[in-house]
């Protein structure tokens, strides 16, 4: 246990404006509050928020933050309350003290969306103060060093899967590899202890036939350069078997495999002596290609700054040898904790200075709840990184296997929004084009571009994610709207009634909505039907089946009774992929005669009207809806044709010049079977109307190498 003039002691030791009597008042102050509270291992609490401080002292944080480490359990477990905390220690520790309590919450919540909702209040504290954060990953590790005295093996699971997935990448991403290092291991041990008992059984064996190796490495390194002229401080250090693990893992490799199992450190005085060091060692070993990383110019996000490099070293050993500056290895180890102004002057140093914080908080601003927060966060957090830069010369930072979309994002979110194409080193490349490290990347925007659904498939940034989603949640409410009003036009006008949104005031609680407007988008959905409402609008009209009369009426629209009994609603203006879905099995297309089918929770999906799949709807009349073409649309659509094509050189490239000569476009082409003499082939073609797609069918029939060609049905 530390003792109160020990605490004091160390903290004086590297903080001289520490202010005495407020941390004595506060060591005070927290040993009343604990009390006879005991902890899972039987000792007195009061010992958790002690060992908290001295972890905090080690990392030579301010005395602010030292005070709020021995106060930072006691609104939550005690009886003191923010009020007495401000009056006694000032706004400064009170606000340090709330932003530790509300993540302390996180702990406390076994539902999932509970502690999604907890760990957006994370990240709205650390925003505010970097310093709530540092002392909340002080306290897990305290934790995470007493998690074997929980008796629970699942809260044990919990805690530990918490720690791996959301603080030690915290950790890491404020730079404070020690921390990372060894709040990751601890939950190793407890996720996965027979995978971390066989990695340490492996290192052991390791030390046992290496004998001395390690300290000959370093003695040697230390040798060469000094004869070049250049004073180094070498050191080795093992990886932990943690990262070892995940390395295995990642790349499907086994243990004897890894080649910086052992990185060995060379810390020098300048920037230029480490690019000089980096020459000598590569003259003086043999390089392994497609090891080598500049950090240095390219510092990573967490702001870490090394030069990165694989030799076969000292007694043709395989290593790697990490190059930086004394400030900089200060820095590789503790991050935010090692900056000297960040402890000089707190208040100036903050949150918003990491850029991938703020990319977070617009994550927070635009995902559509906690869980697609916690989601996203995820995403960001968890990956390896690429370098690219703009035409400019600005660096970007991006995940591993990040798009030309995701990189637009990153730049700013009105960039990626108005995406419509990219150039990578020059080049027009798709926007899925995975980037590799030291792309330049050029955005092509156009203000009529809005995020394309599609996207969401390839991005990886939790940033893109996030703000595609928005904008399909948005964009597919407006459609649902849309079709929702059309439908119920059409169901009222069939009962003789004209209608309005009024007349869904008094009704919209009944089917448990907020409002007429969240009614009207569950019609549009297909969570209720047209003829529901009405029913309930007008309890006294009797139910009719209408199935049939549907297909009659979308067949005798030249009537003029018809027309007024059953005017079809246009799908103009929805976008296929929102509200308005094209169906697989028929493919349908302008020209056609066509019927809807209202499907729960996607809108509606558009037949042909003689679409065998039809058939298992006759029951369902309330689901069907008649339809039409927008005639002024100028959209594409995609036609299905069957074809056989005859076994012989230069068929398959009469087919393609046929459609291509009739202005279609072959977006997917499969081979169905094979025989001796023909092929048989599905064939999906861009046209816009059926009209289109019978002209190519024509082209195709008079075609020699074509046997036969027929629309697809089914």
């Amino acid at each position: 246990m530390i003792r109160q003039f020990e605490l004091l002691e160390r903290v004086k030791a590297y903080d001289p404006a520490l202010d005495e009597d407020a941390l004595n008042r506060a060591y005070v102050f927290s040993m009343k509050a604990h009390g006879q509270q005991k902890r899972a291992s039987g000792d007195p609490y009061f010992l958790h928020p002690l060992e908290v401080a001295g972890i905090l002292t080690n990392m030579k944080l301010d005395s602010a933050s030292i005070i709020t480490a021995l106060l930072h359990d006691t609104v939550e477990d005690t009886l003191a309350t923010l009020d007495e905390i401000e009056k006694l220690f000032g706004q400064e520790i009170a606000r340090l003290v709330d932003g530790v309590t509300k993540l302390s919450r996180i702990e406390l919540q076994s539902d999932h969306s509970r502690q999604a909702e907890n760990f957006r209040k994370l990240f709205l504290a650390m925003s505010e103060d970097i310093r709530v954060l540092l002392v909340k990953l002080a306290d897990r590790l305290h934790n995470m060093r007493t998690l074997s005295f929980i008796q629970d093996g699942e809260k044990r699971r919990v805690i530990a899967l918490e720690t791996i997935e959301i603080y030690a990448p915290l950790a890491a991403r404020l730079g404070m590899h020690e921390m990372k290092d060894e709040l990751e291991d601890r939950a190793f041990a407890e996720l996965n202890p027979d995978a971390r008992a066989s990695v340490l059984a492996r290192l052991d064996f390791l030390h046992e036939q290496e004998g001395g190796l390690v300290n000959s490495i370093i003695e040697e390194l230390k040798q060469t350069l000094k004869e070049a002229g250049i004073e180094a401080e070498v050191s080795g250090r093992e990886k932990t078997p943690c990262s070892i693990w995940t390395k295995m893992q990642r790349k499907s490799v086994t243990f004897e495999q890894l080649a910086d199992i052992m990185a060995f450190r060379v810390a020098i005085k300048t920037v230029a002596e480490c690019y000089s060091a980096l020459g000598v060692l590569h003259g003086e070993y043999p390089v392994v290609p497609g090891r080598f990383r500049d950090y240095l110019s390219t510092p990573k996000q967490n702001g870490y700054r090394s030069l990165h490099t694989g030799v076969i070293g000292p007694q043709r050993q395989r290593i790697e040898i990490q190059i930086r500056t004394f400030e900089m290895h200060e820095t590789a180890e503790r991050g935010v904790a090692a900056h000297w102004q960040y402890k000089q002057d707190a208040g100036h140093t903050d949150g918003r200075q990491y850029r991938w914080l703020r990319e977070l908080l617009d994550i927070l601003e635009h995902a559509s709840g906690p869980e697609e927060f916690l989601e996203h966060t995820k995403l960001e957090m968890f990956q390896d990184q690429v370098f690219c830069f703009t035409p400019k010369g600005d660096l970007i930072s991006l995940p591993s296997g990040a798009t030309p979309v995701d990189f637009a994002y990153a730049v700013h979110s009105e960039i990626g929004d108005t995406c419509v194409g990219a150039k990578i080193n020059g080049r027009i490349a798709p926007l899925r084009t995975q980037l590799a490290n030291g792309d330049q990347v050029e955005i092509i925007t156009s203000k009529a571009q809005t995020p394309s659904p599609t996207w969401e498939r390839f991005v990886v940034t939790g940033k893109a994610r996030a703000r595609i989603r928005r904008f399909i949640r948005s964009k597919q409410l407006d459609e649902y709207l849309t079709l929702g009003r059309a439908i119920l036009e059409k169901a009222f006008r069939q009962e003789g009634f004209e209608y309005t949104d009024k007349a869904l005031k008094d009704v919209y609680k009944t089917f448990k909505h907020d409002s007429t407007r969240d009614l009207i988008a569950a019609v549009g959905s297909g969570l209720h039907t047209g003829r529901d409402v009405v029913k309930t609008v007008f309890p006294g009209i009797k139910s009719e089946g209408r199935a049939m009369n549907i297909i009659r009426l979308a067949r005798a629209r030249t009537k003029k009774r018809a027309k007024e009994a059953a005017q079809p609603i246009s799908v103009r203006g929805l976008i296929p992929g929102m509200a308005l879905h094209y169906a697989n099995c028929c493919h349908p297309l302008p020209g056609d005669r066509i019927v809807g089918i209202v499907t729960e929770g996607k809108g509606v999906t558009v037949h042909t009207i003689d679409c065998p799949t039809l058939e298992s709807f006759a029951d369902m009349s309330e689901r069907w809806l008649d339809v039409a073409w927008d005639t002024d649309n100028v959209e594409h659509h995609v036609g299905r044709i069957n074809v056989v094509v005859i076994n012989e050189p230069g068929a398959l490239s009469s087919l393609s010049t046929v459609i291509a000569k009739n202005l279609g476009n072959i977006q997917n082409l499969k081979i169905t079977h094979r025989s001796t003499d023909f092929f048989d082939m599905v064939i999906d073609v861009e046209v816009a109307d059926v009209k289109h797609l019978s002209n190519i069918i024509a082209a195709l029939r008079a075609t020699p190498a074509i046997n036969s060609v027929a629309r697809a049905r089914g």
